[in-house]
């Protein structure tokens, strides 16, 4: 590691999923590969990289495909590290800064790294008015998924409602879509066009009565 701009031999966590900047992401950690990476990580403080997978299976199996790996993914900071029983870990993290990766191999155990450069953090752009039905819609739905659980809630405050980086990381993060999509949301550089996008499917799908034409 040599700059904030840029880092080297980041371990590697592929995933059917994708990860966002201030996103949280529960794993249980079981091969060998990631029991080591997530204790090394959890010791120095220092993240990991979380990446969709393009092709390939989350856990190595004899004779399965090599894993195809998205260019872009998201820095994961564990926040809390649990171990069960011998073999298994339960993390809990959550992500930061998105990453391009520049080049990726796979150690003789199985756990890839990669050098990779940093992506702009999103800017701080407020919800415009005729995006506001989204953020209030987001609200209720985080209310209503993690009400009951306040430990692990992650409602929105007051000025995360008016970031339309947030609204839109959170509303991608909880929307049924494929894991392309998902990651196309993820690589965008503009904030607004990522919620304007989001707030088509919402409005297709009816959940916030979003307008269809701006005004």
């Amino acid at each position: 590691m040599t700059d904030t701009q840029s880092l080297h031999s980041l371990p590697l966590f592929p995933l059917n999923t994708v990860l966002l900047p201030e996103g949280l992401l529960s794993l249980q950690v079981f091969e060998v590969r990631y029991l080591d990476m997530a204790r090394k990580c959890q010791q120095t403080g220092a993240p990991f990289g979380v990446v969709a997978l393009q092709s390939g299976q989350e856990v190595r199996k004899a004779g399965s495909q090599t894993e195809q790996l998205h260019a872009e993914g998201v820095l994961a900071h564990i926040t809390q590290l649990d171990s069960p029983q011998p073999g298994l870990l339960h993390l809990q993290c959550k992500g930061s800064q998105r990453f391009h990766i520049q080049h990726c191999w796979q150690l003789p155990h199985g756990l890839w790294v990669a050098d990779v450069n940093m992506l702009p953090a999103d800017s701080h752009i407020a919800v415009p008015p005729h995006l506001r039905s989204t953020a209030y819609a987001l609200a209720q739905a985080l209310l209503n998924v993690h009400g009951s659980d306040p430990e692990h809630a992650q409602l929105p405050t007051f000025e995360q409602m008016q970031d339309c980086a947030w609204v839109a990381n959170r509303w991608t993060e909880m929307l049924p879509l494929p894991v392309r999509i998902k990651q196309q949301l993820m690589t965008l550089d503009s904030p607004l066009l990522r919620l304007e996008l989001i707030a088509d499917v919402l409005d297709q799908s009816g959940i916030a009565g979003t307008p269809s034409t701006k005004n």
